[in-house]
């Protein structure tokens, strides 16, 4: 059994990026497959336990972390690494019709599509790879992030409502069911494109998702802690409250408030701030970000065992008290920009207990990176720590948002 070192100061910059040193260490050496692209799905010793299976959201993210590798460390193998995933990416995920797959068999030569739907949320980490990659001075990107913005302009946008809508069959016939969490992380990575290209575009496009979302949509889930972020909606856009009530399978459309998804809009509306010019900030952004957040904490965090839970009900009762890596390394990207915002002690105190939490609980101090997933009471679920999605985006991502609100 490893025993857990001390826990370090995370408010100073040289823990974080030992950290994320220590999560990149679980990947290094094993993740990359030379016949084309990475390996998704890992066991807690880092066995690879699926070889050929394929998700479009893994074959971006690596893209991200080995591009912000580059950037913050400068070793050249992770440059190389994030050509290596794009080449994928463009070869493999990338489909005659314009569209990339959702997921793939490779045998080692050859990619068959086994999910051919186009997701909004997909294209919006395609967006975010070639954003990423061109910051890492990947210059022969530049066109296939031209071309995979406009991808989602002509397929996906909905301009009436200032919003994406959310997957197409591979006809691109777009289908009746529409949700945030694709929004959200175009606005992530509308944010990523305007830093790579200082092309206003992406940033006004950036600030219309945030609007659309955490005003006009949360205004329809107006609840006892005021207006919410709900995840799920109709064609109209109006509020699905039944939307996958009684399934928990599908990791990318959970029912119910998601607690990690409240708090990541609070960091994106203060990185949202913090990009525009003082004179164009609209007032609503920071007590949003701060009532996001707050309500995320009231609600979410569990008070028995630790932790930040998986989601709430409209009613404010926790509908899922499972514990998710991601839930809790966003929300303490979140508290450190509130802290480092507002000068409030208080969201000090929480990014504190959250790193705290993580690291009894979370973090694999002995192989590296997160677990995924605990039980309401920190027990581990499996010992798949990263099937794909994971990738571990989320933790490294959060060390590198609070690095760069410290400006460090």
């Amino acid at each position: 059994m490893t025993t857990t070192p001390p826990l370090p100061d995370f408010r100073r910059p040289e823990p974080l990026l030992a950290h994320i040193r220590h999560t990149l260490a679980f990947y290094d050496g094993r993740c990359r497959d030379d016949s084309g692209g990475f390996f998704h799905f890992y066991k807690d010793d880092g066995t690879v336990y699926d070889r050929r299976t394929r998700h479009l959201v893994s074959s971006t993210r690596f893209v991200f972390t080995q591009a912000m590798a580059f950037r913050r460390f400068g070793e050249q193998r992770y440059q190389d690494n994030t050509r290596h995933a794009l080449r994928f990416l463009q070869q493999a995920h990338l489909q005659p019709n314009g569209g990339y797959a959702w997921q793939l068999d490779w045998d080692g030569s050859k990619a068959t599509v086994q999910d051919s739907t186009n997701h909004c949320y997909g294209l919006a980490f395609v967006v975010l790879a070639h954003a990423h990659a061109l910051m890492a001075g990947v210059e022969e990107v530049r066109a296939g992030l031209d071309a995979s913005f406009a991808l989602m302009e002509q397929r996906f946008w909905e301009p009436s409502r200032g919003l994406y809508a959310d997957e197409a069959d591979a006809a691109w016939k777009v289908g009746s069911y529409r949700g945030q969490n694709a929004n959200m992380h175009s606005c992530e990575a509308m944010i990523a494109a305007y830093d790579a290209t200082k092309d206003a575009k992406y940033l006004q496009r950036a600030l219309t998702l945030a609007e659309s979302i955490t005003q006009r949509q949360a205004a329809l889930a107006d609840t006892q802690d005021g207006p919410l972020v709900w995840e799920h909606y109709r064609a109209d856009w109006s509020v699905d409250w039944d939307y996958n009530r009684d399934d928990k399978t599908n990791i990318f459309r959970p029912w119910g408030f998601q607690t990690g998804h409240l708090t990541e809009w609070a960091k994106l509306l203060l990185q949202l701030e913090t990009h525009l010019p003082a004179d164009q900030r609209p007032a609503w952004l920071l007590p949003t970000a701060r009532r996001f957040f707050d309500t995320a904490m009231r609600r979410g965090w569990d008070a028995t065992h630790g932790g930040l839970v998986y989601g709430f009900a409209p009613d404010g009762s926790v509908c899922d008290g499972d514990k998710y890596f991601w839930v809790q390394a966003e929300s303490l990207a979140a508290a450190a920009l509130l802290a480092l915002r507002t000068g409030d002690a208080g969201y000090w105190g929480w990014y504190d207990k959250l790193w705290g939490y993580s690291w009894a609980h979370m973090i694999d101090h002995e192989h590296g990176a997160w677990y995924r997933i605990l039980t309401p009471d920190n027990r581990k679920i499996s010992d798949e720590k990263s099937p794909a999605g994971k990738v571990d985006y989320h933790t490294m991502g959060a060390c590198y948002d609070v690095l760069r609100g410290m400006k460090a």
